[in-house]
């Protein structure tokens, strides 16, 4: 399935979901776009939120345009597919950006539904050739490294060790839970900051990449079924039983911690709880604990989505769309995503959806007035065997950070 490039039009517009600062394009992403003839316009004061201005756009060949023009573009791109996605959404439209796809929310559906193809970036294949274009890891990277900076904001204590004149003071004590893409970038923060870090992971073989950091990897006789894959592997989700199991050799760690950061995520599915009440209820008061995954209902039992609380002395923090609250970098690396993942459409002077490149049917869930994605439609209780192009098998959900 293809068209002309001639005169192909991709729109970007500002992001309307509340505390969303990032934009699915910058000036410095541009240029293989254009280069492979495409008109490339951008709404007035999409990227102002990332600190991208008009003038910067307009400089490296976009076009500033108002809003109506932006989304009337063949090709649309965006950060958020919500729902104010779709009410310009057209026939024959293509729209790429994070759409939550497995969560089952109406915004798939209406799409699929007004003819228009959706791509979801978060169902780029965890593939070594579509690291490039894998937005979860580059948004994580991104989360992992401002959930330090929120905990260092709340712990009454330095991270690093000091000697002076009146004594010494000893360096804060960091886990980080989940060694995926989140973990190891917090790891790696805290450590700069001068934390003593430990960190612990369902996968045993995260050992190595974690003590690469210089942080030490807790070790658990608890036999989780996850023997296979480094970080950038998922994790396979566990038993209650063995959740239980995990919680309890993991609450003295926890209860002798100053920061304990979590990051396990189930894409379209709820957080498994691996910090519970009991465990928050024997950490020292002015501990502090960031839940990554509280969007999806939270790693820590006490979490509350967006906010701040004082359990017992112990800071819970709750943080929603971390990224966007770096959204210059964040901005940055997303937009490099998605040019990448266009550019594989971009062949000879036409945009071409072949089913048969692994990334573009991975990516691919809606086309033609249907959703074609397997993993999709069984989350929307359709036939997966009516698919036109079924994607092929993705890694069972598990450990893993969904920044969106």
């Amino acid at each position: 399935m293809s068209s002309e490039v001639t005169g192909l039009t991709i729109g970007v517009v500002r992001e309307h979901r509340d505390g969303e600062r990032r934009v699915a394009m910058t000036p410095a992403a541009l240029a293989p776009l254009l280069k492979a003839g495409a008109r490339v316009v951008i709404e007035q004061g999409a990227g102002e939120p990332a600190g991208f201005s008009d003038q910067a756009f307009a400089e490296k060949g976009a076009e500033i345009v108002g809003r109506s023009d932006a989304i009337a573009a063949r090709v649309l791109l965006r950060v958020q597919v919500d729902q104010d996605a779709v009410a310009g959404t057209h026939p024959g439209q293509i729209v790429i950006g994070l759409a939550t796809p497995l969560a089952g929310v109406p915004t798939v559906k209406d799409i699929a539904e007004r003819g228009a193809t959706l791509f979801a970036m978060e169902l780029v294949p965890r593939t070594t050739r579509a690291q490039a274009m894998d937005a979860l890891s580059s948004q994580a990277n991104i989360a992992g490294y401002k959930a330090v900076l929120l905990a260092a904001g709340e712990l009454p204590k330095m991270f690093p060790l000091l000697t002076t004149a009146a004594g010494t003071l000893p360096p804060a004590r960091v886990l980080v839970v989940g060694a995926g893409v989140a973990g190891l970038s917090a790891i790696a923060t805290a450590r700069r900051l001068g934390a003593l870090v430990e960190a612990y992971d369902v996968r045993p073989a995260v050992k190595e990449e974690v003590e690469s950091l210089g942080a030490r990897f807790v070790e658990l006789p608890l036999d989780t079924g996850q023997e296979g894959g480094g970080s950038g592997a998922y994790a396979q989700q566990m038993s209650e039983e063995t959740l239980r199991k995990q919680q309890e050799l993991l609450s003295k760690t926890v209860a002798g911690s100053d920061v304990v950061i979590t990051t396990a995520q189930v894409q379209g599915a709820k957080a498994p709880v691996i910090v519970s009440t009991a465990m928050v209820d024997q950490m020292t008061p002015g501990s502090v604990i960031v839940d990554l995954a509280a969007e999806q209902g939270g790693n820590c039992e006490v979490t509350v989505e967006g906010q701040t609380i004082d359990h017992g002395g112990v800071k819970v923090i709750g943080p929603t769309n971390v990224p966007s609250s770096i959204p210059t970098h964040a901005s940055l690396v997303y937009a490099k995503n998605v040019v990448n993942l266009l550019q594989l459409m971009l062949h000879d002077g036409l945009i071409d959806l072949d089913v048969d490149d692994d990334i573009v049917r991975g990516t691919l869930v809606a086309r033609d007035g249907e959703i074609v994605h397997a993993r999709v439609r069984e989350v929307y209780g359709l036939p997966v065997a009516a698919a036109p192009a079924p994607a092929p098998p993705a890694p069972e959900s598990g450990t893993e950070e969904v920044p969106a």
